[in-house]
């Protein structure tokens, strides 16, 4: 297992489309940022998956919405070989994969560069004392914001119920603007666009009957919350 992670490890690098930057890199300034229609080679929208995994869902949308280009961000390399390798495979341009942390956005997005963001099954941290860890937690979405569009949306997928409702709570407070809500997708008619790529655990977790709670919404303005 540790010899076909270093395999994988060594292979991103060679992944035109997998961007792996240094701290020094970062302070010199991440080359795209603010310009990744030089990369794709068009100026479609940019839409980001956030804690990516493996990567299975950012590839799922952009071989369905070749019209849009999707970025997959997550730190553990080992798991995002697998969608980038993918990618590669299928000869997909309009995907890419960034390992780093999610906090770290900023650095890779110039201010309303961002036309959506997925946060698919992330980990729910439920123990109260990582709560500041939920990537729909306040300080997340304030970190967002920063890089989205105005009234870009984003949408939650996950199969916790916890945590789930914690971010509605997060959403009312903070007055940001829910679009849509449910905690049973796949019982509700439309919402395609949901519903149309289903990761592996997602497939996995329908399988042991359990519920997907999905929600769309946008952020308010600064000083409007």
């Amino acid at each position: 297992m540790a010899k076909r992670k270093l395999q994988r490890f060594a292979e991103n690098y060679t992944f035109p489309n997998m961007f792996q930057p240094s701290f020094q890199e970062l302070l010199n300034g991440f080359t795209h940022r603010g310009n990744w229609k030089a990369f794709f080679g068009n100026d479609n929208p940019i839409i980001l998956e956030l804690g990516c995994g493996k990567g299975d869902y950012t590839v799922g949308l952009a071989r369905v919405n070749p019209d849009k280009n999707y970025i997959g961000i997550d730190l553990k390399g080992a798991r995002m070989w697998r969608g980038c390798k993918q990618s590669q495979e299928e000869n997909l341009k309009n995907v890419a994969f960034i390992r780093n942390h999610v906090q770290n956005i900023r650095q890779f997005f110039a201010p309303g560069e961002v036309s959506e963001i997925w946060i698919t099954f992330p980990d729910p941290q439920p123990r109260e004392s990582r709560e500041h860890k939920r990537l729909t937690a306040p300080r997340f979405l304030n970190i967002y914001r920063q890089v989205l569009k105005e009234q870009g949306l984003l949408h939650l997928k996950t199969d916790n119920q916890e945590l789930f409702d914690y971010s509605l709570g997060v959403i009312e407070e903070h007055h940001h603007h829910l679009q849509y809500a449910t905690h049973d997708l796949y019982t509700e008619e439309g919402q395609e666009v949901a519903k149309m790529v289903q990761t592996f655990y997602e497939q996995m977790f329908l399988a042991e009957g359990k519920s997907i709670c999905y929600a769309e919404f946008s952020l308010s303005k600064p000083g409007n919350e």
